[in-house]
C-alpha cells in the first residue's frame, strides 16, 4: 500500500468524521453549551477539544508537506499556537469546522501518488521540548504522523461522549458503511 493510498482517505474520512461529530454536538445542545464543549477536557492536564480539533488537523497537514519533502509554511505554525493556546482562547465551533475545511482541502488536492516518493525521504520531528526524532518517511509515516493523527482524533471523541454528546461506532466508521453488504442490516 502507498504512502498516499494510507494517509489521504483515511485522513479525509475521519475528518469528515470529526466534523460531523462537532454537527451533533451543535445540534443536541444549545448554542452556548455546544460552544462551552471547546474548552473540555478529559483530565486537568490535558489539552482541551479545540486543542484536539486543531491538532488533528494539523497533523493531517503536518504529514502531507514533510512527506513531499516541503517546508512546513507559517500557517501550520499559527494552526500549533493557536492548538497549545486553546486553553485561553477556545475560538468557536465555526473556526473549529474552518480548520478541518482547510485540512480537507488540502488533502483533496493530491494526486493518486502525492506522498509516495516520501518513503525513503528522511524526517526529522523536532518537538517543543527539543526532542528531535529522526525516521525516514515510510517510517514517519507508520510510528509518528498516522498515531498522533489518531491519538488527537480518539481523544475529541472521547471528550464529546463523556460530555454527552450522543455518539457510538457508527459516527467514528461512518465511511465502513460504503461496504455493508446489502441486506445484512440488522433492523432495529
Amino acid at each position: 500500500m502507498s504512502l498516499t493510498t494510507l494517509i489521504v482517505p483515511a485522513y479525509t474520512q475521519m475528518l469528515r468524521a470529526l466534523s460531523n461529530w462537532l454537527d451533533k454536538a451543535k445540534a443536541q445542545f444549545p448554542e452556548t453549551e455546544a460552544e462551552a464543549l471547546l474548552s473540555a477536557r478529559l483530565a486537568p492536564d490535558m489539552f482541551p477539544l479545540s486543542s484536539q480539533v486543531r491538532f488533528a488537523c494539523l497533523q493531517a497537514q503536518e504529514a502531507a508537506f514533510r512527506l513531499r519533502g516541503e517546508p512546513l509554511p507559517e500557517a501550520l505554525d499559527q494552526l500549533g499556537r493557536e492548538g497549545r493556546n486553546a486553553g485561553d482562547d477556545p475560538g468557536s465551533l465555526s473556526e473549529a469546522q474552518a480548520r478541518i475545511r482547510e485540512a480537507l482541502s488540502l488533502l483533496g488536492d493530491f494526486g493518486p501518488d502525492a506522498l509516495d516518493a516520501g518513503a525513503q525521504r528522511s524526517i526529522e520531528v523536532q518537538i517543543r521540548n527539543g526532542m528531535i526524532f529522526d525516521m525516514d518517511g515510510e517510517q514517519y509515516a507508520r510510528d509518528w504522523a498516522v498515531p498522533q493523527f489518531y491519538f488527537h482524533l480518539i481523544t475529541a471523541y472521547a471528550i464529546l461522549r463523556s460530555q454527552g454528546v450522543e455518539l457510538g461506532k457508527a459516527d467514528y466508521v461512518q465511511h465502513a458503511f460504503a461496504y455493508l453488504r446489502p441486506g445484512s442490516m440488522p433492523a432495529s
